[in-house]
């Protein structure tokens, strides 16, 4: 394995050993190079509870991924609202928290959503 790709498995795993002891719903986020997804899981089963992605937009010409991922943060909190979740864990998996994931994190919080 590479450096990079070891670097990554380390944090995802270092990540995911924070947030076993915290019992609250997961925000899980997913970031491929075209899309970003979000996704509200269930406490003890991890059944998706509510989801949305960047996919179901339609996007602007012009529009960059840090807008779009803006969008899809706001669109995640309002829905996790709707369903009665305040709280939830912020689980960014392997990623940095930086960029596009720190947009979505930043505008699910202007929307009410604590983490």
């Amino acid at each position: 394995m590479n450096k990079d790709k070891t670097r990554a498995v380390r944090r995802k795993l270092r990540v995911r050993k924070k947030l076993n002891n915290i019992k609250k719903h997961k925000l899980l986020v997913f970031r491929s190079s075209k899309h970003i997804y979000a996704s509200v899981l269930s406490e003890s089963n991890d059944k998706t509870l509510c989801s949305f992605s960047s996919v179901k937009l339609e996007k602007a010409e012009g529009q960059k991924k840090i807008d779009v991922a803006k969008i899809v943060g706001s669109k995640i909190a309002e829905l996790a609202i709707e369903k009665g979740i305040k709280e939830v864990k912020f689980d960014k998996g392997s990623y940095k928290y930086h960029g596009r994931l720190k947009v979505l994190a930043d505008a699910a919080r202007e929307k009410g959503l604590s983490f």
